[in-house]
């Protein structure tokens, strides 16, 4: 398997990091590698979603599965469990990544998103991703999403933000895989 870095956007207070070229049939394998996401507001969501080819809007339908494991700083406290609140079935709202990251200036959060055959025509496009980092109620919160975008037009365009307040900073590399 090689990899191959296609682009690198990077956040300075972006509401959006939208990636609107290089995801193509070149490579039927694209993977977006997060490094130290940041949010300018305490507690939020980070997601994602996608738009087909020819289409306006970042709101195709996804169906999706979400997990997370934590522990908290004071050993007092561990989790791994199904998160309902953050899957979706066939809806068209963006994608959680990750769970309630932590404004703290010491807080991120890195992972990585996997999207499977994006211009396929035929099927639908798969995804799976896993992201660790700062959770807002102070610890370190690993959390697992993956599913399927349910169209079979090409994907081209994707979006990441919080659910509300910018991306503060922190790094978004694209790479294609073959």
């Amino acid at each position: 398997m090689a990899k191959t870095l296609i682009s690198t956007t990077t956040a300075s207070s972006s509401a959006t990091l939208d990636i609107t070229s290089g995801i193509d049939s070149t490579y039927p394998v694209y993977e977006f590698h997060f490094v130290n996401i940041h949010p300018q507001t305490d507690d939020k969501d980070f997601e994602f979603q996608v738009n087909a080819a020819g289409g306006s809007g970042f709101n195709e339908t996804i169906t999706s599965t979400f997990f997370a494991t934590w522990h908290d700083e004071g050993d007092s406290s561990t989790h791994l469990g199904y998160r309902t609140a953050e899957d979706q079935a066939e809806g068209t709202a963006y994608q959680t990544l990750y769970d309630r990251v932590d404004s703290a200036n010491d807080a991120a959060t890195s992972g990585i998103l996997t999207l499977y055959d994006p211009s396929s025509t035929t099927y639908v496009k798969h995804f799976v991703s896993r992201l660790n980092g700062m959770h807002a109620d102070s610890y370190t919160m690993e959390c697992h999403a993956a599913g399927y975008i349910n169209t079979t037009s090409a994907i081209d365009e994707i979006s990441f933000k919080f659910e509300s307040g910018n991306i503060d900073a922190g790094t978004i590399k694209m790479f294609g895989v073959s």
